[in-house]
């Protein structure tokens, strides 16, 4: 898959130590507790100004950011996850919670509002899924780069969404399916679904989000709104070629059953339909 937005990949630093792919044991993934939007952020935040923000590398989908907390886990379902919007460029924190190594635009590379996805909360902080990658296939070696990021944000500089996903993306590679489920694991729909080639596999074991979606026929994907989402290629640094960073998206293909795709996941027209009415945020689980 190819973005139709003219971008360059970005790679900073060096691999940060002690990062792990999971939260400190003692946070919990899935709890989001209610958050207070009027209140000011911990004392344990450090400082950081609108200038030092900006100064930071955007964690967007074609950017390498080696600080960010690589993800490799599923979110579990019934989890109590929940969706943020910005109203301006925030800070991504490594696992320190001390360094910032990262900011999430406020915009996206479609000019449209960003989509911030919280999987766990802690003493002033969330836990967000990110669009970037962490480390390149190619850096990592033997599969081990991780499919997904995240970063800490200070609680204070996240609005939770009015309305949030209330249903669930879930693909099976092994069965070659995507299903919608609720919440709490309860199948709604079920289509069949091309999948990754052997070469070029479907990353599993991992939970992602609806990122974005665009129309692009160049594509071969006709009117049909290409959805991203916020996991790339465990395979390889660019599976398709071009420069969209390894993505993995779900879209229309005439053939769309098998072992067949770079990684991405391929739908019938009534089946991309389907996701095409999720809204953005709904997590994305490949299993």
């Amino acid at each position: 898959m190819v973005v139709g937005t003219t971008v360059v990949s970005l790679v900073v630093g060096a691999a940060l130590p002690g990062l792990t792919s999971a939260p400190p044991t003692d946070v919990e993934v899935g709890k989001i507790e209610t958050i207070d939007d009027t209140g000011s952020p911990s004392s344990a935040v450090p400082a950081i100004s609108a200038a030092q923000v900006g100064d930071l590398p955007e964690a967007r989908y074609d950017a390498v950011v080696p600080g960010l907390v690589p993800w490799r886990d599923l979110v579990a379902p019934g989890a109590d996850v929940a969706t943020f919007t910005i109203d301006q460029d925030v800070p991504l924190y490594s696992a320190d919670r001390a360094t910032p190594v990262a900011r999430l635009a406020a915009r996206d590379f479609l000019d449209a509002p960003t989509t911030v996805v919280g999987i766990a909360r802690q003493d002033g902080w969330v836990l967000v899924l990110t669009p970037a990658r962490q480390i390149l296939p190619s850096m990592a070696g033997d599969g081990r780069a991780p499919a997904q990021s995240a970063g800490w944000v200070p609680e204070g500089r996240l609005t939770r969404s009015p309305e949030q996903p209330s249903q669930r993306v879930v693909i099976s590679v092994e069965r070659q399916s995507v299903e919608i489920t609720d919440q709490g694991g309860v199948v709604i729909a079920s289509f069949p679904a091309g999948v990754g080639a052997a070469d070029t596999p479907t990353p599993a074991g991992v939970t992602g989000y609806l990122a974005q979606r665009y129309v692009d026929p160049s594509q071969g994907t006709g009117d049909h709104p290409i959805q991203l989402t916020s996991l790339h290629s465990t395979a390889a640094d660019e599976p398709y070629g071009g420069a969209d960073g390894g993505l993995i998206g779900i879209h229309y293909q005439e053939t769309a059953t098998g072992a067949v795709s770079h990684g991405c996941i391929r739908l019938s027209a009534d089946a991309l339909a389907a996701i095409n009415a999720l809204p953005l945020g709904t997590l994305v689980s490949v299993v």
